[in-house]
């Protein structure tokens, strides 16, 4: 298992905790690290540490009003077969944001968790690598 010392953290504020939970656990293999729900949880996967914060957490009071926009902010998570991803996905109801987009480096589609934070599912491009002629 990964050390706390060597995740990479991102906190996304919620409006449930526990929905949240569950959703990344539930629709997209996160395991739970810690909870003291309903104020605030984290959940793992691989070198990413979730961190879930509820309105009576810490972090969501520390939030200037005027400091949090919508946009283009996500997390990112990596997936071999953006198809069969898609497909486990619509079949458990979770929403898509968005249609696939094909780009240079790869294809994704976007979800969003219970809070409307967005979650870009991705399938990197197969990269050619061009061996020196002997």
């Amino acid at each position: 298992m990964t050390t706390s010392s060597e995740y990479a953290s991102v906190r996304y504020l919620v409006d449930d905790v526990q929905a949240a939970i569950e959703f990344y656990t539930g629709h997209l293999g996160f395991t739970l690290h810690t909870s003291a729900t309903p104020a605030f949880a984290d959940v793992v996967r691989g070198s990413l540490r979730l961190l879930l914060s509820g309105p009576a957490s810490s972090g969501a009071r520390a939030t200037p009003a005027d400091a949090t926009k919508p946009g283009g902010n996500r997390i990112n998570l990596v997936v071999g077969d953006l198809d069969v991803e898609i497909e486990r996905l619509r079949a458990t109801g979770v929403e898509f944001r968005s249609d696939v987009i094909t780009g240079p480096g790869g294809r994704q589609i976007l979800i969003a968790d219970p809070a409307g934070n967005l979650i870009e599912v991705f399938q990197p491009a197969l990269r050619h690598v061009s061996t020196p002629a002997t």
